[in-house]
């Protein structure tokens, strides 16, 4: 059941009321479609208030300490009357399905300051290092008046790419002194970075970190540009110790007036929301594909028949197809 009324969640997220804010993207989150139909109606209405925000993409490598710069950067964003809204992505608990880890425990400041809005979100199955409604939890905090969206991820990986799909600017955050700088992360991910920060510059390791970001500054000459005047940027920053977020800041602003000169902004933006609609319809045809009746039992059939050799994958899906196709036909 519904607790509260589509004209009360709408009031709510544009007076900026937490609570009504974390019940829509609860909603969001849902796997109920009763719940799926009635919060897109709620972002449908939304939608005059959203689009305004600047939405940055943060990932990183393991132990990069990518909360503790989050934490920094979002409490600078705040000293100069920014509204920010952390998502972050966790990974799933296998028994509850919910975020292992604690973001707000992670961001202990960031999480009282009354301009800031921190939700944890189980990345689940979704590929990316992303939650599968990340898209629509970012819709709704700029309806709540949040001006900048920093969408944290789960970690580097293969797919971890998905996350410049849905973002304006990507922040690649890396580590030094782990040995050969430029291995142990796809090519893939720091392709698609448009800012490399080297955290935790500090102490014994400011020597390493500038070192670092020479060997970054090479290699990143060889990557294709995403349009004129832009090579990926690269710095190093302190996270520990608040150094190095305004000009972190300065290269976001610089980036976004670059790629809205070149039409790069708004081709990426159009991009997104191609990709968010294929990203829907392939959700729906999926979920009323199982939905169907005597599907379900098919498929575990033909994993059986997979499993044993008896049929080809391949034969195996066109048989399902066409099955489903006969029966909405």
């Amino acid at each position: 059941m519904i607790k509260y009324s589509k004209k009360e969640l709408i009031k709510g997220i544009k007076n900026s009321e937490r609570v009504l804010l974390s019940r829509a993207i609860t909603l969001a989150e849902s796997q109920k479609e009763e719940h799926r139909k009635y919060i897109h109606g709620i972002i449908e209405k939304l939608l005059p208030d959203t689009g305004k925000s600047l939405r940055i993409g943060i990932t990183g490598v393991p132990g990069v300490g990518k909360s503790t710069f989050i934490e920094s950067f979002g409490a600078y964003l705040i000293s100069l009357g920014h509204k920010v809204a952390v998502l972050t992505i966790d990974p799933s608990s296998k028994q509850s399905g919910g975020s292992i880890l604690g973001d707000k425990t992670r961001m202990p400041q960031l999480a009282l300051n009354d301009n800031a809005y921190i939700r944890p979100s189980p990345a689940g199955i979704s590929l990316g290092g992303v939650a599968g409604k990340t898209r629509e939890a970012m819709l709704l905090c700029e309806a709540a008046g949040y001006n900048i969206i920093l969408v944290e991820t789960v970690g580097v990986g293969q797919s971890e790419t998905a996350v410049s799909e849905m973002v304006d600017a990507f922040l690649l955050l890396m580590l030094s002194g782990a040995g050969d700088e430029l291995q142990g992360i796809k090519k893939g991910i720091m392709e698609s970075a448009d800012i490399i920060a080297i955290n935790k510059c500090d102490g014994d390791n400011i020597k390493k970190s500038k070192e670092a970001q020479m060997e970054y500054k090479r290699a990143v000459q060889m990557f294709p540009r995403k349009f004129e005047n832009w090579v990926t940027e690269v710095l190093t920053v302190s996270a520990l110790e608040n150094m190095g977020m305004e000009e972190i800041w300065q290269k976001i602003l610089k980036f976004e007036s670059l790629s809205k000169k070149f039409n790069h902004f708004e081709r990426n933006r159009s991009g997104q929301l191609i990709n968010w609609f294929e990203t829907e319809l392939h959700f729906l045809l999926n979920h009323h594909l199982m939905k169907t009746k005597g599907i379900q039992d098919k498929v575990k059939t033909m994993k059986s028949k997979i499993s044993k050799g008896e049929i080809s994958s391949f034969r195996a899906a066109d048989i399902i197809f066409y099955e489903f196709l006969s029966k909405v036909s």
